[in-house]
């Protein structure tokens, strides 16, 4: 019989949590594992709030259990370290990404590829290979097998790096895999939201050349004065459209909406490519003849390893760049789950989770 969290484990935790398909974030006590030798403890100072908790506290993709703790963008301080670490001491500063665990056998994870293990635990929301669930950042302590714990960069704030744990690496990883990263080539980012941003600001950290997709025209100062885009692109204006045709070398497409995939490869020049990383409720046409025709290619990808994630994060550290934050408090996340339904944050909510629960 399965374990349970809120029970059976022997430290105490306090943090939000929803219950049903409402999606309504509350108080909830529940307990974590003691620290193992092989375990880092932190208190947790910062959280940020990805689109996917949204759509996990509404369970739209159908693996939600409740109640759920969401949460993978977390930052905090160590206080506690296992006899087996090494890496981190009492004091440190640290994040925790997407996954807290995996086999540590399979080729990916001998590949530093956990994220594309076959195993993997995620942050919140998964089955522990002890029988318990995750539960995630949206609490006062995480306890963590060292594998998946980050150093953070000095340099960097706290609340405006949490999100890097996620938006950045999604958009980081298949930028280097793909080789997107040519000093000179022309990015186009299609999507302005918490993703697209973050792929602004690595693009011309590269030396990228970098065009904006969006359909909305008011967000054209934002991308160029705000954000450091070179161009932006209305795609719901045709003739703008059409004389984009073929200029681009690369596109990473962050849209979680659905939408057509076949505006977006006719901007790509011969040999192009089209990474997909936005997570759209249905599936998307595949048109073959601009792919045959352009020799173009279509890709996909999972945020990264933790090895590439630590390489992420120091990039960042060295180019301080950072996600365009709104600070909240614990009690407002409900108000603010609703504004991130409607894309109303410029462009990621990060919670204050330490000062939140001082109170508690």
């Amino acid at each position: 019989m399965a374990k349970s969290p809120e029970t059976e484990l022997p430290v105490e935790a306090f943090g939000w949590a929803a219950s049903d398909t409402s999606g309504t974030l509350a108080p909830f006590h529940f307990s974590r594992r003691e620290n193992g030798v092989d375990d880092v403890t932190l208190k947790i100072l910062f959280c940020g709030v990805c689109h996917s908790d949204l759509h996990t506290l509404k369970n739209d993709w159908g693996f939600t259990t409740y109640p759920v703790v969401p949460g993978h963008e977390i930052v905090g301080v160590v206080t506690k370290v296992g006899n087996n670490v090494k890496n981190f001491k009492v004091g440190d500063k640290v994040g925790v990404g997407v996954i807290v665990e995996s086999c540590k056998e399979c080729e990916s994870c001998q590949q530093d590829l956990e994220s594309y293990c076959p195993r993997p635990v995620f942050t919140y929301n998964s089955p522990y290979y002890d029988g318990t669930r995750t539960k995630g950042g949206y609490s006062n302590i995480m306890v963590v097998h060292q594998r998946y714990v980050l150093r953070f960069p000095e340099n960097l704030p706290l609340d405006a790096g949490a999100p890097l744990l996620c938006a950045g690496i999604t958009v980081y990883s298949p930028m280097k895999y793909y080789g997107m990263t040519e000093p000179g080539k022309h990015l186009g980012v299609a999507g302005l939201g918490g993703l697209g941003h973050v792929a602004i600001k690595l693009a011309k950290a590269f030396g990228l050349k970098v065009t904006v997709i969006s359909s909305s025209p008011n967000k054209q100062a934002e991308a160029i004065d705000r954000l450091g885009a070179d161009f932006f692109l209305v795609s719901s204006d045709p003739a703008k459209m059409k004389a984009a045709l073929g200029t681009m070398d690369y596109i990473i497409d962050t849209i979680s909406a659905v939408h057509s995939l076949i505006p977006l490869l006719g901007l790509l020049k011969l040999n192009g490519k089209l990474v997909t990383v936005g997570l759209p409720n249905k599936p998307l046409e595949l048109p073959i003849f601009p792919l045959v025709a352009g020799r173009k290619l279509i890709g996909g990808s999972n945020f990264g390893g933790l090895k590439e994630t630590q390489e992420m994060l120091d990039f960042c550290g060295k180019h301080n760049i950072t996600a365009d934050i709104e600070l909240i408090k614990m009690d407002q996340i409900n108000t603010a789950m609703e504004r991130l339904s409607r894309a109303d944050v410029k462009y990621r909510f990060v919670i204050d989770v330490a000062s939140s629960f001082s109170s508690f």
